[in-house]
């Protein structure tokens, strides 16, 4: 790659792998450009220079981008988290530069059009329906082939999605739901998705998610992570990554086969993408395809020989490099986001030196900050931090994170309730 080029990172203000790109962009000699739903009335708040945008906004959001960048123009684009990918859709035909289509990136951070594609597209699909998340479910629930999942169109990281049994557990789950979707973090997105709902039925079996590239619509599998905890419900709560995967060479390929067959499905084109599969039997279902990397912390977990980063690999395929030389790393790896154990005031983590000193372990990252309330899922939209490892096989990764998760002690105060008098 030559130097002085330069990758325009569609981000929201609070994107952990922001970091990780900066580390990548100087190995590589790339200047960074961002553009963040950072605060516009304030001067550099974040001291990034960064464009603000607006997600709800894309026409102005655009517009404001292509200004401030007329003199030079970036030669990438990088969308990191769900809600950027769609302006970075938008921004990628601005400038003339490959991309996923704008239409096909607003379908992948919908459940309700992700579905539907995939129906139209003759792939493996639950039964599914979508409803107003203020209507009246009362028919709905009766008609619910159970065990089914209630999930919102737009939240991520199995935020709001729920696993229902009966059809007083549904109501009571959209209940549930409803009150997420109206809470102040999430009102603040201004996303029309936010005023369905999706329910569909559930799908036993066992999850994968895939990491990719897609370049010019022929899809490059970077790895396949297995999720050896079960995700049976009542919540989904992602815990363990670990690569490379156990599976079958039979059932990796056919994961890869019907990853690729969704992103088509969905028209998704190039860039990175991050699906979440299950496989029942010998069916493989794609959850959902998004149109980004992998996110949070996790990507440590995703190396490639000669120490080259998941963002460096971005950047290089973001400038056009062909990357296909670049192979993961032999060793296996793993990553556990901690997950947070109950409702309350976070205070902090004890034990983090002798996590830190079990084998295999090669960090210890607590994200979370001390005295903020933390909820649990379906609420929560964090973890308490992210722990890292590496090994000869991927059992030995997962007794070194579950080892050190044990060694941690989560001081979580309980909320005070203030009574008025």
């Amino acid at each position: 790659m030559s130097e002085g080029k330069r990758v325009l990172i569609v981000a929201t203000t609070t994107g952990y792998q922001i970091r990780s790109f900066g580390a990548a962009a100087e190995k590589l000699g790339v200047r960074l450009v961002f553009a963040s739903d950072r605060c516009n009335r304030l001067e550099d708040p974040w001291w990034d220079q960064a464009i603000p945008v607006r997600f709800h906004q894309e026409r102005r959001s655009v517009d404001a981008v292509v200004g401030a960048l007329t003199q030079r123009p970036p030669d990438g684009i990088v969308a990191v988290g769900d809600r950027p990918v769609v302006l970075a859709a938008h921004l990628a035909c601005a400038f003339g530069l490959p991309g996923h289509p704008p239409s096909a990136a607003a379908a992948s951070r919908n459940k309700l059009l992700t579905r539907r594609a995939f129906r139209t597209a003759g792939l493996p699909t639950p039964w599914f329906e979508s409803t107003p998340i203020d209507g009246d479910i009362h028919a709905l629930a009766r008609r619910v082939p159970y065990p089914a999942v209630v999930k919102p169109l737009a939240l991520s990281g199995s935020r709001g999605v729920m696993r229902v049994d009966t059809a007083a557990e549904c109501l009571a789950a959209f209940d549930r739901l409803r009150a997420l979707l109206r809470s102040a973090d999430v009102r603040i997105e201004r996303d029309e998705a936010h005023g369905q709902a999706l329910v569909e039925s559930f799908i036993p079996g066992v999850e994968y998610a895939v990491e990719g590239l897609l370049d010019h619509g022929r899809l490059r599998v970077l790895t396949i992570f297995d999720k050896p905890d079960p995700l049976d419900g009542p919540f989904f709560e992602e815990t363990i990554y670990l690569t490379p995967s156990a599976a079958s060479s039979e059932r990796q390929q056919h994961i890869v086969a019907v990853t690729g067959a969704a992103a088509r499905a969905i028209g998704l084109h190039h860039g990175p993408i991050h699906a979440e599969c299950r496989v029942d039997g010998s069916t493989v279902y794609v959850l959902e395809i998004a149109a980004r990397p992998i996110g949070g912390l996790c990507s440590r977990a995703l190396r490639f020989e000669k120490n080259v980063s998941l963002e460096e690999l971005l950047l290089r395929h973001a400038t056009g490099e062909d990357v296909s030389g670049y192979v993961r790393e032999t060793a296996a790896a793993g990553v556990m986001m901690i997950p947070i154990p109950k409702r309350g005031i976070y205070r902090r983590v004890d034990g983090v030196d002798e996590a830190r000193a079990v084998p295999g372990i090669e960090d210890v990252q607590m994200t979370a900050k001390p005295d903020a309330r933390v909820v649990p899922l379906p609420e929560a939209k964090s973890y308490l931090g992210f722990i890292f490892a590496r090994g000869d096989t991927p059992s030995a990764v997962e007794h070194a994170l579950r080892t050190a998760h044990a060694r941690l002690q989560i001081v979580i105060d309980r909320e005070v309730e203030v009574v008025s008098p």
